[in-house]
């Protein structure tokens, strides 16, 4: 377990960070992004033009790889069939009387 001190240096640091609109999070990955990702979060950490551009780029290339909700939609509304005029409608069938 940390100490008191131990403690007391890791909530200043947080508040120090956290002034500058920083915040520090973990995240998963293989080994070899390792300085990839850092990299990229130190180019966004500058917060200006340039890191404003690989956000652009980074948010267009996941966008077009992430699962989005409603997909299964989008998929029904480009079939062929939409727009045809059919009639789904099932008739009435009142229940069997059954002899167990």
């Amino acid at each position: 377990m940390a100490g008191a001190s131990q403690k007391r240096a890791l909530k200043n640091y947080r508040k120090r960070i956290s002034a500058r609109g920083l915040a520090r999070f973990e995240v998963q990955g293989l080994q070899g992004d390792r300085e990839l990702i850092r990299s990229l979060a130190k180019q966004l950490a500058k917060n200006d033009a340039e890191a404003q551009r690989l956000r652009d780029t980074v948010r267009q290339g996941i966008k077009k790889i992430g699962p989005t909700k409603g997909g299964v939609l989008r998929a029904l509304l480009r079939s062929p069939l939409v727009g045809a005029d059919l009639d789904l409608r099932r008739e009435f069938v009142p229940p069997r009387d059954i002899d167990l």
